[in-house]
């Protein structure tokens, strides 16, 4: 018989991994990594207060790394067996929150990148698409490690009016069908200017919805947040295997 303990103050338990959340007023849909709906298993949101999804995105988001850091070990002391983040350029704050707690951390996307080079041949690139080309600095990528960009070719989505006013100015309003066709022709202009792309990387946590119509449309594999936190997950809860042999 398992024997249970309380820990003071908790009011719900079972979550194998826990978000840190930046303030945003951006409409979360399913597919997002904010919408609960993305994964088939409990995920446990916390709200940083005072971190400002704007700021963080635009790399103005240096004070908050105690803030991300307390936070995290907020949800540690709940039990969770992982935690991420809702923004790729909490990069930022990777190594400070790796370092405060004992479990994995993974605060960005991008750490898949490295992989991915290793998966594809040394003519192909891999394409990343992200939030802000212009705050995805090679300075952001040395903060989780990276320093080789060779085969590596990035574009914001910040040049598409209608996704900008969405994310980037926060308007409060989302058409899926506009951002969709945002994203994808995005996607193929890029593959116009760089037809050896062997795979897509999306940056961002607002663009996994989006994934299955660019690999439809391109046929390129596409890697995304949502993917990678149901990779950890399976690491931090793993799957026992039943069947017939």
């Amino acid at each position: 018989m398992a024997i249970y303990n309380a820990r003071a103050g908790q009011v719900a338990y079972g979550y194998p991994l826990g978000m840190l959340c930046a303030e945003w007023n951006v409409p979360f849909i399913p597919g997002d990594l904010n919408n609960a709906w993305t994964f088939d298993f409990p995920m446990r949101y916390q709200t940083v207060p005072g971190a400002v999804g704007s700021d963080v995105l635009s790399g103005q988001g240096d004070q908050y790394a105690d803030l991300f850091v307390r936070a995290a070990q907020a949800l540690e002391a709940e039990g969770v067996r992982a935690i991420t983040g809702n923004c790729g350029y909490m990069a930022a704050y990777q190594r400070q929150v790796a370092a405060s707690v004992n479990i994995p951390v993974f605060m960005t996307s991008l750490l898949q990148l490295p992989m991915l080079k290793s998966m594809i041949g040394p003519d192909e690139k891999v394409a990343v698409l992200c939030a802000s080309g212009s705050t995805l600095t090679p300075e952001l990528f040395n903060s989780i490690g990276i320093t080789d960009l060779d085969g590596v070719v990035i574009r914001g989505m910040d040049e598409k009016p209608y996704f900008n006013e969405v994310y980037i100015q926060e308007k409060g309003t989302l058409d899926e069908d506009r951002v969709r066709t945002d994203v994808v022709a995005t996607a193929k202009d890029m593959l116009k200017e760089h037809p050896n792309i062997g795979i897509f990387l999306f940056e961002c946590s607002d663009l996994p919805p989006y994934s299955a119509a660019v690999y439809e449309e391109t046929g390129i594999p596409v890697f995304d947040w949502a993917g990678f936190i149901r990779y950890v997950y399976d690491a931090v809860s793993p799957r026992k295997y039943t069947g017939l042999f």
